[in-house]
């Protein structure tokens, strides 16, 4: 849905009192207005009219105004929502009277603010709400390091919702509305307690470049509108801006429905923190380390966990993403037909490419490991790198660089640290990386730059290693794993966009490095720090031989077996780990606690 096509940063601290209407006696110029009450020709507003203050959660000061019979509420700086919920037209001279519409409302009707909002320059990093009867209001806003028509673009772009879909949240997109239009709608199914519901969503209005507005069509909120508002910093700084996201809402059976209004703030909290912490280091990606220019990049296994993430990545960052898939391809929407079994691939694809980043594979702990299983894990890596090499490599003008994966598991299990030059590992699995990067030597032959991410077990919730252990563990089922010493090379998910991001673009990274956390850990303290995050014993341990009788041939190398793996190059090169701690990133990715800045 597109309400949660919003957005943000980390929330930047500024001083409450600092560009405000406050005069020297220290208090501010519209509550003394407020009191007085105010005569606007429409209207008069006597005292008794319930305007009062309340100190907000953070210290700032919220206005609320209790309606009657009267209507609806403006902010005072004209920016406001009239009673059919429409954004109304903003004032030049952000006049402090507040309008009083003709009409009634009344009752449950039409969402309209119940607060006066606070000059902009006083809302950095700030989050308000307010509530009259059974329409509430909530509105966060924060700082962003990226010129406005950067920001804007972000949000505008396809890929922002599943940068904005929260990883805690099993939260599914049924329809996708696809690039941003007035009409268009998407359609998500979210978790409600043991149930699930449909969230229909639709963009009722959409300014490129200032703001675009989504509501609620059906779904689990009375009614739902979220104005999402792009602005110029107020300091004049032309490398910032201010994203602003004001929603009015109001609870599912009401006056019923009210009970559950606590933990809905909460969420809204959480959500939104999260969501600007996410934005902004996106953001800071792009500018920071972008190639200056928009590129065109081929992606394989963009539907998996790694890929929809990555093409969402690159495609809000400004970039075109074709994808290579071997279903009947949607040439609108960027897809390439590809067979890697019969050799065969839709070459067009490269036409005007800078980059191929190849993720296809199948799945490693998917299935049972039996001989079959084994020949297609094999297989789907090196008959799809030298299928890709080979293309690449007698193109007339191939991309200039092939991100090709691999895996930690090529060191094979050992108990000290490695770094991306140590010696190659034995056993099955590290011999099917070894013949995984080794597929990608006729591009490496025919000149082009080929990059190896050697990665780590990627942490997100919503699949991989960790998305299968949290139902034991929220069970009070986890713990350690044979002797428990074995080494988890771990990377947060985000962070690994970052890396395979700098691959395409940084031309000193090539062959192999390590797609890993600077801190590596054992499973019995991986186990111990999960426990811990989910505030549940991790001391239920599973003996060698009974993970063996479970999971038969792939126990002994995906779960009793491992490697400390570290990121000796991409440290060298002074990449940025957004969560480096592994108890910050699970705390992230479970929790929506986003690290310090």
């Amino acid at each position: 849905m597109e309400c949660f096509r919003g957005a943000a940063t980390i929330a930047a601290g500024q001083d409450p009192s600092a560009g405000s209407d406050r005069a020297a006696d220290g208090v501010d110029d519209r509550d003394r207005v407020f009191r007085r009450g105010i005569e606007c020709g429409e209207g008069f507003i006597e005292p008794a009219a319930a305007v009062r203050q309340e100190a907000g959660e953070i210290g700032l000061m919220t206005h609320r105004l209790g309606l009657g019979s009267g209507g609806g509420v403006h902010h005072v700086d004209g920016r406001g929502w009239s009673e059919s919920g429409s954004i109304g037209r903003r004032s030049e001279s952000r006049s402090h009277c507040l309008r009083i519409p003709s009409a009634s409302n009344s009752g449950s009707g039409p969402l309209v603010p119940d607060f006066v909002a606070q000059d902009r320059s006083t809302m950095a990093g700030s989050t308000h709400h307010a509530r009259t009867g059974s329409n509430r209001t909530f509105r966060h806003e924060s700082r962003i390091s990226a010129p406005v028509a950067e920001l804007a673009d972000w949000h505008f772009r396809q890929g922002a919702l599943d940068r904005l879909l929260p990883p805690w949240q099993d939260v599914r997109v049924i329809e996708d509305a696809g690039p941003m239009r007035v009409g268009a709608e998407t359609v998500l199914s979210v978790p409600l307690g043991p149930i699930r519901k449909a969230w229909r969503a639709r963009i009722d209005e959409a300014v490129r470049g200032e703001h675009f507005v989504d509501v609620q069509v059906s779904g689990p909120f009375g009614a739902w509108r979220h104005e999402h508002r792009f602005e110029a910093d107020v300091d004049g700084d032309v490398g910032a801006s201010r994203l602003i996201d004001s929603i009015q809402y109001r609870m599912p059976l009401a006056p019923f429905g009210n009970v559950g209004a606590g933990f809905a703030r909460k969420d809204l909290e959480k959500l939104f923190g999260w969501r600007h912490w996410r934005t902004s280091n996106d953001l800071r990606r792009h500018l920071e380390e972008g190639p200056g220019r928009p590129l065109l990049v081929v992606v394989t296994g963009a539907s998996g966990l790694i890929g929809r993430q990555l093409v969402a990545f690159l495609r809000t960052g400004g970039h075109e993403v074709r994808t290579l898939v071997r279903r009947e391809p949607a040439r609108d929407a960027g897809e390439y037909r590809w067979n890697p079994e019969a050799g065969s691939i839709d070459a067009s694809v490269f036409d005007g490419a800078d980059a191929v980043v190849h993720l296809a594979g199948a799945g490693i702990a998917d299935e049972r490991w039996t001989d079959e299983r084994m020949r297609v894990l094999r297989e789907s890596r090196t008959k799809g790198t030298t299928l890709l090499a080979e293309t690449l490599a007698g193109l007339d003008r191939p991309p200039a660089v092939l991100v090709s994966a691999s895996a930690v598991g090529i060191y094979g299990d050992r108990p000290e640290v490695v770094d991306d030059s140590s010696s190659l590992g034995e056993g099955w699995l590290a011999q099917v990386a070894i013949d995984w990067e080794a597929a990608a030597e006729p591009a490496r032959a025919a000149g082009i730059r080929v990059v190896h991410p050697r990665i780590g077990i990627v942490l997100t919730p919503k699949g991989g290693a960790l998305g299968k252990m949290l139902l034991p563990f929220r069970l009070g089922a986890g713990g350690r794993l044979g002797t428990g010493r074995q080494g988890m090379s771990w990377i947060g998910m985000d962070d690994l966009l970052g890396i395979l991001h700098r691959t395409i673009v940084d031309e000193s990274l090539e062959g192999p490095i390590n797609a890993t956390a600077p801190e590596p850990v054992t499973q019995i303290d991986f186990a111990r720090t999960l426990g811990r995050v989910l505030r549940r014993p991790a001391v239920a341990p599973l003996p060698a031989f009974v993970a063996r009788a479970l999971f038969g041939r792939m126990a002994e190398p995906l779960l009793l077996e491992g490697v400390l793996a570290e990121p000796s190059t991409l440290e060298a090169k002074g990449f940025r780990f957004e969560t480096p701690q592994l108890e910050g990133c699970l705390r992230m990715l479970l929790h929506g606690v986003t690290p310090p800045d």
